[in-house]
């Protein structure tokens, strides 16, 4: 299971309607990016409590952070090293320097980014990609009035996440077809580790390019055109939904209360 991608399900998470899912989201999103530690331990807790409610393996969630694990590493490193402060007396002053507030700074950015892909991960695992279209195209409807094409926007949304795990596929493949040929990605030096990641570039932009061709004539084929259009399955708010609101609503006070 690769990030992005949805496990069909019928816990109280995947019957929300789309709009609250997507706007609970974002409210979380806001709030990580501009909380305090409390504010986004208390976000933590509510997450960890919203895994076993959606019913999603722990397994599949773990899986969606293996993508970015080199991108946390560098955000640590990066804070870490570069961040003026009080040094750590086991290290020698080098011209880069490991100071307590690099350590904290490193570790609570790092953190905060986990709960955006974890928040985002939760979305997307229970939530079809057509139902984040409806959801989507309803929540930018109102700007239509001022031009906004709200469907074309919602359906490029839709398959820029349906391409992450179907990116992520086209990457596994690649890696064993080239082990099979002697590559090799887990020994070696550091260098010669990262050249054999980066050789996969070319033949991976090549591979995305093309599949993005294929899925635009398979759209035509169909006869797609752009501009609004109607829905099988209409959208409706459900008392589930307004419960919902409400505890992301309490959320948000109690974090706006924390800073």
């Amino acid at each position: 299971m690769n990030m992005g991608e949805y496990i069909p399900g019928d816990s109280r998470i995947h019957r929300l309607d789309p709009r609250v899912k997507i706007g609970s989201t974002l409210a979380l999103s806001i709030l990580i990016l501009r909380g305090g530690s409390l504010g986004d331990a208390f976000i933590s807790a509510f997450l960890s409590v919203l895994i076993p409610a959606s019913r999603l393996p722990v397994t599949s969630v773990i899986r969606a952070f293996r993508p970015v694990l080199i991108f946390f590493g560098l955000l640590f490193c990066v804070h870490l090293l570069f961040t003026d402060g009080n040094p750590i007396p086991p290290f020698p002053h080098w011209r880069v320097t490991v100071t307590y507030e690099g350590l904290f700074r490193g570790a609570f950015t790092t953190w905060q980014f986990a709960l955006l892909i974890l928040s985002a991960s939760i979305l997307t695992m229970t939530t079809p990609s057509m139902d984040l279209v409806s959801g989507i195209e309803r929540l930018l409807r109102p700007f239509g009035r001022i031009g906004v094409p709200s469907h074309d926007l919602a359906m490029m949304v839709s398959i820029a996440l349906r391409f992450v795990p179907t990116f992520f596929e086209e990457m596994d493949r690649m890696r064993v077809a080239r082990m099979a040929r002697g590559a090799s990605f887990k020994s070696g030096s550091v260098d010669r580790r990262m050249c054999a990641a980066i050789s996969l570039l070319p033949s991976l932009i090549v591979q995305t390019v093309n599949r993005a061709d294929d899925l635009v004539t398979a759209m035509e084929a169909r006869g797609y055109r752009r501009g609004p259009r109607t829905y099988m399955r209409e959208l409706s708010m459900t008392r589930s939904d307004y419960v919902a609101l409400l505890v992301i609503m309490a959320l948000v006070c109690f974090n706006v209360v924390c800073q």
